[in-house]
């Protein structure tokens, strides 16, 4: 059975960082494509980032390129989400999801790709 298990979500000031982590198991993690994406109230889910743990190709929605930066570690089946100079509007349920296949770079920001979900972690960043 498919886990993906997030962590690291909380209340942080406008500025701080947190660094949010997504366990996986039930799955050979070495060749998928695994997304963060962020659901604000009211708002639609929104892809931020992804990674593939086939080749390590990573991409980023627009609004947090050079400020969430992606990783991940196969040896711990975990991939992360190293979130800086958070603000308000970064508020939201942050989830992973996993695609068997590390080939998702035209599509990673498509909620209907992905099998799996974790059940999210919220991240609060207060001004």
């Amino acid at each position: 059975e498919v886990q993906l298990v997030e962590s690291g979500g909380g209340l942080v000031q406008a500025g701080g960082s947190l660094r949010l982590s997504c366990a996986a198991s039930g799955f050979t993690f070495d060749d998928y494509t695994l997304g963060w994406f962020r659901q604000a109230p009211g708002k639609a889910r929104e892809g931020v980032s992804y990674i593939s743990t086939r080749d390590g190709s990573t991409d980023y929605a627009d609004s947090v390129k050079g400020r969430f930066p992606i990783s991940s570690d196969n040896s711990k089946n975990t991939v992360y989400l190293q979130m800086n100079s958070l603000k308000p509007e970064h508020t939201a349920v942050y989830s992973c999801a996993a695609h068997r296949g590390g080939y998702g770079s035209d599509w990673w920001n498509l909620p209907g790709r992905y099998e799996d979900w974790g059940q999210g972690t919220q991240v609060t960043v207060s001004s």
